[in-house]
């Protein structure tokens, strides 16, 4: 396969994904945000959101006081952002229609659908009343395209590559999740365990769709080290840093027998694999989840310019 080829899929799958987790990340904030503060409601809500989104910096240098109403704009619609909502759905679109002959032609259909449905969303600038509206409808868009995708594209290296990036992004997607709640959300005057600790946990699950696998696992109430348990060690947990992991290294060793050829983004993966499943909660805890984090996402992003590098991107 061509790099550039290789290329454009990466990113349509890197950008499918991005655009499926702000959109889930809106969702359960609006729902956090609209509870009474006395049942764990966070005026705060919003500022997290920039945080987890990874857009905090790119907010204050262009916009005012992080209201519901300005961050849900700048998250969705605004052209000053690279990784709003709607950006992200049109970098897939192009990259997918760069590589049309590389996609099935439901893939192309619902990558294209996708774009028209935000493109019209785009004009209403959705305000508070319709962001959930937003949200559910870039979810169904993008669950339509990987449904096509997975049903109808052959298992080689543009699957191969469409996955990849979608993997390393939800892996850092979740990653960055997991340590702004632990290192910013929580007010240092608010009790760790009490109520808005609580919610905010569960707008953690709620957010990468895990309240329900949480329940069925550990049949317990939400505690921090479980729910950081299932979203990095469970590789049952389709989001969980762990099983990222895997389909990252699954994924690069089909390119590899593919090809013949194994590299520097092969052996980067291993290594981050094999610290995960050698790692615990306990271990993780103990030594500061923020700083475990941190030198994930710090190894996630390497793991990102490894591939680039060797697949010639």
């Amino acid at each position: 396969m061509l790099s550039r080829t290789a290329a454009n899929l990466y990113w349509t799958g890197r950008y499918v994904e991005r655009a499926d987790f702000l959109s889930r990340l809106l969702d359960a904030t609006a729902r956090l945000a609209a509870l009474p503060t006395t049942y764990g409601g966070d005026p705060a809500a919003w500022s997290g959101v920039l945080a987890a989104a990874g857009a905090a910096e790119a907010f204050a240098a262009t916009q005012g006081e992080a209201s519901e109403a300005a961050v849900v704009r700048f998250l969705t619609v605004d052209a000053a952002n690279p990784s709003a909502i709607c950006t992200c759905v049109e970098h897939a679109r192009g990259n997918a229609r760069a590589v049309r002959t590389g996609l099935t032609r439901e893939a192309w259909e619902a990558i294209n659908a996708a774009w028209h449905e935000v493109q019209r969303l785009r004009q209403q600038e959705p305000a508070k009343a319709e962001v959930r509206e937003f949200t559910e409808a870039v979810q169904r868009a993008v669950a339509a395209f990987d449904g096509a995708a997975q049903r109808t594209m052959l298992r080689d290296d543009a699957y191969w590559f469409l996955q990849l990036g979608a993997a390393v992004e939800r892996a850092d997607n979740t990653a960055r999740l997991l340590d702004v709640k632990y290192h910013l959300l929580l007010p240092k005057d608010e009790p760790v365990g009490g109520s808005l600790d609580y919610f905010q946990w569960s707008t953690i699950l709620r957010t990468v769709s895990a309240a329900t696998a949480y329940r069925w696992v550990y049949r317990d109430a939400i505690k921090p080290w479980l729910v950081a348990d299932l979203l990095i060690f469970n590789d049952r947990m389709p989001r969980s840093l762990a099983c990222c992991y895997d389909t990252v290294v699954e994924l690069l060793d089909y390119l590899s027998a593919d090809t013949g050829r194994r590299g520097p983004a092969h052996r980067l993966a291993s290594r981050i694999q094999l610290q995960l499943r050698e790692s615990g909660v306990e271990q993780v805890f103990a030594s500061g989840l923020h700083e475990f984090i941190e030198a994930f996402i710090v190894d996630n992003n390497r793991l990102g310019v490894a591939i680039a590098e060797q697949f010639a991107f």
